[in-house]
Order: structure tokens, then sequence, then C-alpha cells
């Protein structure tokens, strides 16, 4: 039986070889593979193995951690989800929305705030967001001169940030397993439901979006590209949608896009209740079965009933064929081959650190030491997250690297503020995916917009800057009122609000005074 070893400052060893790595390759499958080996090796080592065995406990303990049911539930859920979205892409859902929306939308407001909505409404996984929203709204902000760039913006806060609150999605189900095997938590839907609230970058950037589409209370670089765009008609659009292949000129209509994804909603909440056990006959209330329920199984038995829903729905009627139906299932699963592989490693550099290791004795104990206030905590786990993930251009490596660290470190140090800590850890790993130039999401959201990379990139970066920054102050609230969510709610959103208002003047002022000059 393999029982964890004192190893000392050792112990922190192989997570920090996973960052400093991923910081140095901006890749963050190879940093957690060195990390896990690196780790195995001063496990052998320290408990009188050999060498050799390095690789026996690498991959015993990544095959024991996968094994886990739920584990593989999350395996199989991903799976369901990828063909899921897939089928419902080329069936051409997506697309009817798109063709909905020309002809009821008839403003700039009504053509963004649309446009949020379908971010919002395709909440199950960010890749499917991004490959079709863009696609999809193009053609009605086209019509209204909203720059391309300001669609990327709308498309990249709202694929990432609504994943992150959405308790079933591919981010739901990926958070939710790695705090649920950190042992802090009953269960895998309580673990990741108790984040949201304090999950203040992706609250912010939703109300953002929001504000911004109302208001155009924009600043920055984007008050140029868009006072451009509705003055010239120069949208900053290039000619690279790799995603149109996607979404076909059928028969597809709205309800084909709402009903799959209502279908995965409504059987999930039904799985969890029941094997919660609340038509067991004992007597269990709704917020008690969904406590004891095993989210992981329940999230497999909604992504196959609704791939099933969907079958009936596409199949019958020739939306699309039997052979195309059965080939997406596969494409589909494809597409989530990376999250397989960060999650599997994501999971085994934990079990590593946390049971063999015993790497959050030892944090712990340096933090309890140490003289840094423990209501800095929160905001200083928000800033190393966020540079790390900016740095690799991925929140689920961050978060699978980070949250085994910080559930110890707060274990140890500040238990009442571990639900602050955990949310800290992805907003900022979150923060840095949407606004770095190498996240995956954010490449997809500017080619999906038809937008120039680095002009999304540079026009988005302040937005994502005021943001972050509102956020840290929250987490200072939240750190020293122990987690008080009205203050911190109130002082976050506050800034937010002022900070639009004062940079959008000062912007405006730059531009007039820009515009003046040139016509003297």
């Amino acid at each position: 039986m393999i029982e964890t070893v004192d190893v000392g400052v050792l112990s922190i060893v192989p997570p920090m070889i996973a960052i400093i790595l991923a910081l140095i390759t901006k890749e963050v499958i190879s940093a957690l593979l060195i990390g896990i080996l690196s780790g195995s090796l001063i496990y052998v080592l320290a408990s009188g193995g050999g060498i050799i065995e390095m690789g026996t406990v690498a991959f015993g303990l990544m095959a024991d951690t996968v094994g886990v049911p739920s584990k593989f539930n999350i395996i199989l859920f991903l799976a369901l989800l990828g063909a899921l979205v897939y089928v419902v892409t080329i069936a051409g859902g997506s697309r009817a929305y798109g063709n909905w929306a020309c002809t009821k939308l008839k403003s700039r407001r009504s053509a963004q705030l649309a446009t949020s909505a379908l971010g919002a409404i395709i909440f199950v996984d960010d890749y499917f967001n991004c490959l079709t929203v863009g696609t999809v709204m193009k053609p009605v902000t086209d019509k209204y001169n909203v720059s391309r760039a300001k669609l990327a913006y709308i498309i990249d806060s709202t694929a990432a940030p609504i994943c992150i609150i959405a308790p079933i999605s591919s981010w739901a189900a990926a958070v939710g397993s790695t705090l649920y095997e950190t042992g802090a938590f009953q269960n895998e839907l309580g673990a990741f439901v108790a984040t949201i609230p304090y999950n203040l970058y992706a609250i912010l950037c939703i109300l953002m979006v929001i504000i911004l589409s109302v208001t155009n209370l924009e600043f920055g670089p984007m008050a140029k590209v868009e006072k451009r765009a509705q003055e010239t008609g120069h949208l900053g659009a290039v000619d690279t949608t790799p995603a149109d292949h996607m979404l076909n000129d059928g028969n597809g209509t709205i309800w084909d896009l709402i009903i799959p994804i209502g279908a995965l909603i409504v059987f999930s909440v039904l799985a969890m209740l029941h094997n919660g056990g609340y038509w067991s006959g004992q007597g269990l209330s709704l917020a008690e079965a969904f406590g004891n329920c095993d989210a992981s199984a329940a999230l497999v038995m909604g992504g196959f009933w609704a791939l099933v829903v969907t079958f009936f729905l596409f199949v019958p009627r020739k939306l699309i064929g039997f052979k195309e139906f059965m080939s997406g299932i596969g494409e589909g699963i494809k597409t989530m081959v990376p999250a397989y592989i960060i999650l599997t490693l994501a999971w085994t550099i934990g079990a590593l650190c946390q049971d063999l290791l015993g790497t959050g004795l030892f944090i712990g104990e340096l933090v309890q030491s140490s003289s840094i206030p423990v209501g800095l905590i929160p905001a200083i786990i928000f800033l190393v997250s966020a540079l790390l993930s900016f740095s690799i251009g991925t929140a689920w490596g961050t978060f699978g690297i980070f949250i085994p660290i910080v559930v110890m470190i707060s274990q140890y140090a500040a238990p009442e503020l571990m639900v602050v800590t955990l949310s800290a850890t992805l907003a900022g790993s979150v923060f840095g995916d949407h606004c770095s130039p190498i996240s995956d999401t954010t490449i997809l959201s500017s080619t999906g917009a038809g937008c120039d990379h680095i002009q999304h990139v540079s026009t988005q970066m302040l937005y994502a800057i005021v943001v972050a920054g509102c956020s840290f102050v929250g987490y200072l609230v939240a750190g020293f009122t122990y987690g008080n969510l009205l203050f911190t709610w109130l002082s976050a959103i506050g800034l937010l609000i002022v900070s639009l208002v004062v940079l959008h003047r000062i912007s405006k002022k730059k531009l007039d005074h820009n515009e003046l000059v040139n016509n003297l």
C-alpha cells in the first residue's frame, strides 16, 4: 500500500516544475507530465525505492486516478458533450438563430445584446460558443456597423466566463471533479456551485458586456475602432472564418439549438435528483437530494439522453442523415481529446502532491508561520493564477495545477476562506485565458468573428484588465471580511461602474481632441 512520505521542501518541487515549465514552454501537457515524473522520482527515492520504479508510480497513480468512477464519468460526459455540440452545429440550429436575428433586430444595441444572449445560451462548452456565435452573428452586427473587434470581444467574454459559472458544462464537470477530489467537498456539484457567487471576474465580465452593449461606454483602443466603424463603415473584417464549413444551410430552426441544450439540462437535473434519492421514499428535500447526488454520473445520463433526443429530432426530419449523425458523434468526441489529456494529468499531479508527498501539510505550515495576512490570500492567488493562465493560454491547465495547492493552503491556513480562495483561483484562470494572445478561446473568438487576431487582443486587453482590477479589489474585501458576499459584490460592481464612466469620459475627450487637431 502506498503511503505518504515526509520530504519537506521537496514536496513543492513537482507543482513548481509544472508551473515554471508551463511558463517557459507555453505548453501545459508536457509541463504537467514532467511535474508528475519528478514527483514520482522524489517519492520512490524518499521511500527507499529505485529510479526504475518512477514510471511505475507515475503511471500506476494515473491509472488509479482515472479509473475512479467519478473521474471516468467526467471523461464520458465530455465525450457525449463533444458529440452533442458537433451534431447540433452541423444540423444548422445555430445558423437558424442568426437568420432569425437578422429579421428581428433593429438596432446596434439589440444586435449586441442578441450576440451576448446567444453566447449565454451556448453555455455548455466554450469552443462550441466561439465556433458558432461569431459566424452566426456577423451578418447582424455588420448591418449595424458593429466593429469585428467588438464582436470578437463579446464572443470571448461570453465563452469561458459563462462556462465557468454554468453548473452544466464541460468546465463545471472539470472544475467540480477536481475540487471534489481534494476531499474538501461532499460532491462535485456542490463544490462547483459554491464557487459561483465569488467568481468575480466571470460575473463582472458578463455584466460589463451587457453595460457596454446598452450604453456604448467604450474606451481605450476599442473606442477608436468603434468610432471608425460607425462613422466610416470600416469594420476591420478579415476573411478568416474556418468555422463556416460546420454551419450548413439546411432546414434547421432555432428549436434545433434550444431543444438539445434544454434536454441536456432537464435530463441532467432529473438524473441528479434520481441518484440523489429524491424519489427513493426517504423524504429528502430538493436541496438534500442535490447535495446527495453523484453529479458526474448524472451528467453522463443527461448527455446520453440529450443525444438520443437530438437523434430523433434531426434524423427522422432528414435534417442530417443517419451516417452523418453517427460520424458527427465521432468527430465531436475528437474535439475533446485535449481536455481528456489535461484533466488526466491535472488529476494525477493533484493526487501525487496530496496523497504521496504531503505538499498541503508543508505549504499550510509555511503559510501559517509566515507574516502574510490571511486576508490577502484570495487576492494573491487571483494574481498568481492569472499570470500563469495568461502565460500558458489555458484556464484548464492553470486550475488543474493550482486547485490542489490552494485547497491545501486553505485547509491549514485559512479554512474560512477556502471557497473564496478557490473562486479567486478560477477567476484568475479565466482572466488569463480570456486575454492571453495564445489562448485557444482568444484565437477562436477572433477567427469566428473575422477579426484580426492582434487587433482583438489589443482592443480587449484594457477591458479585461479593468474587470480584473475590480475583481482584485473585490477579493481584498472578501479576504478581510471573511467572505461577506454583499460587501464583496458592492465594492467590485460599484468600482466597475465608476471605472467605465470615468474611462469613457477620458477616452471621449482624447478622441474629440485628436479629431479637432486633425481638422485644423
